[in-house]
């Protein structure tokens, strides 16, 4: 699918100019991946996605679970000679179209009965039956598919494309890209507070900020809650507007 988009320094300069500030985050993509990333993708204006960072093997780029008969069940993306010495972007989807359509009959299997089957699972097949055939590109798909069916603003944006900062590492590269995006805030999941130092930041000009995610329940055809599951088990369960809510529903400090 064709996306046109926006050249660099777009969002800065029209934030700017209004007297915003400009919130970024940068993740690696995921695929459907669970709800509090998508709670830290709707607090920001810009989204990168770390798609020329290396592969992690057994980490869960690829990987993901949904719910089946009341209980958490992984899927998996089968990758064509995965390695941590390739890029996200490098590293390539096996080829046949077999596990594609079984990954589909799972969801089916899953949540045929799910109030919200039909529409989730469109977006899902034309996701999963798309013509990518790298990681990145399907993970990134999932992304976008999702942010559209929820009407989000954030521009989600691959840093393959557009930075060619790889020599850089960790903070610097992350201030690198918020000097080179006017940013006045960098956003991050908990997970980030071991990572960047705020006194850098600051120096920098750039707030950060941590996202710590919400745990709303909601009903899974009356089983006992199971949660962070995949994205499409929040929407498979909860019209839109239920889960804008639900994207509001964590802390930002």
């Amino acid at each position: 699918m064709l996306v046109t988009q926006k050249p660099p320094h777009t969002i800065a300069k029209i934030t700017k100019g209004m007297g915003r500030v400009m919130k970024l985050a940068v993740m690696q993509p995921y695929f459907f991946p669970y709800l509090g990333y998508f709670q830290l993708l709707h607090a920001v204006d810009l989204f990168v996605i770390y798609d020329d960072v290396n592969f992690i093997k057994g980490g869960w780029i690829n990987r993901n679970f949904i719910l089946m008969n009341g209980r958490a069940q992984r899927i998996t993306v089968p990758l064509a000679g995965a390695s941590s010495f390739k890029t996200i972007a490098a590293t390539r989807l096996v080829a046949d179209r077999l596990w594609r359509e079984k990954l589909l009959k799972t969801l089916r299997q899953a949540y045929s009965k799910a109030p919200h089957f039909n529409q989730v699972y469109a977006l899902a097949e034309g996701v999963i039956l798309s013509r990518c055939s790298s990681l990145a590109e399907l993970a990134l798909g999932s992304l976008r598919a999702v942010a559209d069916y929820l009407l989000l603003t954030a521009e989600i944006r691959p840093s393959a494309s557009y930075y060619a900062n790889q020599s850089l590492k960790g903070q610097t590269r992350i201030l690198d890209i918020c000097r080179r995006e006017s940013a006045d805030a960098y956003y991050n999941l908990p997970g980030g507070e071991v990572l960047y130092d705020r006194s850098a930041f600051s120096a920098a000009g750039v707030n950060l900020r941590f996202v710590f995610p919400g745990e709303p329940h909601y009903r899974q055809f009356g089983y006992p809650f199971v949660p962070r599951l995949s994205i499409l088990d929040v929407l498979m369960f909860n019209p839109p507007e239920t889960v804008h809510r639900f994207l509001a529903n964590c802390e930002i400090a």
